[in-house]
């Protein structure tokens, strides 16, 4: 009886030390809101938003611990409208991320699967949308930089690198997965960034290579993907830099993205199709301030301006596109995980989309504006787990 016993509490422990060393975590965040748009398609709208100011998703995410600093990592997401249900990409459960991998705690990780590009990774927390004040509405006309993650890249092998003090660096590589078209809708992006205390800088490129006569949907990035892939060329090249400071309660901050498009496949907006000519080429340079204060624990204000200078090339015209886009937002926290927020932006445009004609304002995710001016306002609550 005492040998079963003594047995019995032996494998008890085993079970407790291999438990330990695992870990599963489901998490992820809700946004909901009322949203207005003075001009959407020609008519002031009003609708229920999801993922305002950050997106709605669930997600798992697991690590072993395998020794020697040595995990097993892994990590499923999924994003979805909250308003109906629906996934974010059609047919597709966990659109924005879905890989495994091995990570060193000395040297760092190696994925793959379905996950985000360098820009995402490095320069987009230092940005306006993303994963630092969390504002989609304010993201870059039609997110041509893909600060917002509107697209994550599928068939990649990722490596991000180990925390030296401050210092992060990495690259994916997105396969076309196409025999005998090697680069036919593939993708690959590089990223550095360093922080050493209130200071933080960051750097990274991306490219996308799609065919325009034979497409490859199950390549790296294809149109519809995501939450809203908005432009599809034969070539994208976007690169940029940006820092920030923090002082006390206050942090400012400064980002500038070049992206190129090569010869345009197409293009939409808020899931409506808007004009710029294809075979044309588009190239655009974003310049952003933003800036957040914390009047209290609780209550914070942000604020962004973003100049887009754009150039129109090609057979259908040439132009000069321009947008400034000016946003606000205060967010207040009922506790660590719930908040409430109210935001407006404005955009104006100006200048001409080649053969098109005038260019339009156009909101990140919401219908385009008839006109040179859109205003947007949402109030809303986010809650994350």
């Amino acid at each position: 009886m005492k040998k079963t016993l003594i047995i019995a509490g032996v494998l008890g422990a085993f079970a407790a030390s291999a438990h330990a060393q695992s870990s599963v975590t489901l998490y992820g965040s809700l946004d909901a809101g009322i949203v207005y748009a003075n001009n959407a398609g020609g008519h002031s709208n009003w609708q229920q938003g999801s993922g305002s100011v950050s997106d709605t998703y669930f997600g798992l995410r697991g690590s072993e611990d395998l020794g020697a600093g040595l995990h097993a990592i892994f990590t499923l997401e999924n994003g979805f409208d909250l308003n109906n249900g629906k996934f974010a990409e059609s047919s597709t459960m966990f659109n924005r991320q879905a890989f495994v991998g091995l990570q060193s705690d000395r040297f760092g990780a190696v994925t793959l699967g379905r996950q985000y590009d360098s820009v995402v990774d490095y320069l987009a927390p230092i940005a306006a949308v993303g994963n630092t004040y969390g504002n989609n509405l304010a993201a870059h006309p039609f997110d041509n930089d893909n600060l917002d993650h509107s697209f994550s890249v599928k068939n990649a092998v990722k490596f991000q690198s180990a925390n030296y003090a401050g210092f992060k660096f990495g690259g994916l590589y997105g396969f076309s997965n196409d025999a005998g078209q090697f680069s036919n809708n593939r993708a690959w992006s590089v990223g550095a960034s360093y922080g050493n205390g209130p200071l933080n800088f960051a750097a990274a490129y991306l490219q996308l290579n799609n065919s325009p006569t034979s497409a490859n949907a199950g390549g790296a990035v294809s149109s519809g993907q995501g939450n809203n892939f908005n432009l599809t060329a034969e070539t994208q090249r976007t690169f940029g830099a940006g820092v920030n400071y923090a002082y006390g309660p206050a942090t400012v901050g400064f980002v500038w993205t070049h992206t190129q498009y090569e010869n345009l496949l197409g293009g939409s907006q808020g899931g409506d199709a808007f004009v710029i000519p294809t075979g044309t080429n588009l190239h655009l340079d974003n310049f952003e301030l933003n800036g957040r204060y914390a009047l209290t624990p609780a209550l914070a204000l942000d604020a962004a301006y973003t100049y887009t200078d754009g150039k129109v090339k090609g057979s259908n015209g040439t132009g000069d596109p321009k947008w400034h886009t000016v946003s606000l937002k205060a967010d207040y926290s009922l506790s660590r995980r719930t908040d409430v927020y109210v935001e407006g932006v404005y955009q104006h445009a100006s200048g001409e989309l080649g053969n098109a004609g005038a260019n339009v304002a156009m909101i990140n995710t919401l219908t385009p504006s008839t006109g040179q001016n859109q205003v947007a306002a949402a109030v809303g609550l986010r809650h994350r787990f």
